[in-house]
C-alpha cells in the first residue's frame, strides 16, 4: 500500500503545546512531522534518547544545544542534524511565526553507516 500526504496541511495554530504527527513506522524507523509555535525544552532538561534521529528544519527558526558542545546550533529552512542515541540534548528555541515545522526520523542505534559530513 501506499500513502501520500502534504507536510505543510493541516498545520495547527495557537497551541500551547508541540504537535507531533506521525507519517509513516516501519522495521523499527518511524517519520515524525513537529509544528513548534515557540516551545523550548524546560530548564535543565535534557533529551537522551534510546534510539538515533535525524531532523531537518522545513519552516521557521530554532536553537539545538547539545551537552558536549559550548555553543548552540542554529538552524533554518534545510538545516538538519543528526543526534546519536544517548547524546544528551535540547530545544533551546523556536519560532512561533511562521511556526517551526520540522521533520524527524527515528531509526535504531548505531543503524546509521553512512560518512558524517561537518557542518558547523
Amino acid at each position: 500500500m501506499t500513502h501520500t500526504g502534504e507536510i505543510f496541511e493541516h498545520i495547527p495554530t495557537g497551541r500551547d503545546a508541540e504537535d507531533f504527527t506521525a507519517l509513516c513506522a516501519s522495521g523499527g524507523v518511524r517519520f515524525e512531522r513537529i509544528v513548534s509555535t515557540g516551545q523550548a525544552s524546560p530548564p535543565g532538561f535534557w533529551y537522551d534518547q534510546d534510539e538515533d534521529e535525524f531532523v531537518m528544519l522545513l519552516a521557521g527558526a530554532a536553537r539545538l544545544r547539545f551537552a558536549d558542545e559550548e555553543g548552540v546550533r542554529e538552524l533554518r529552512p534545510g538545516s538538519w542534524a543528526h543526534i546519536a542515541a544517548r547524546r544528551r540534548h535540547r530545544v533551546e528555541y523556536t519560532q512561533s511565526e511562521p511556526p517551526t515545522i520540522w521533520l524527524a526520523v527515528f531509526f535504531p542505534a548505531g543503524l546509521d553507516q553512512t560518512a558524517k559530513p561537518t557542518t558547523d
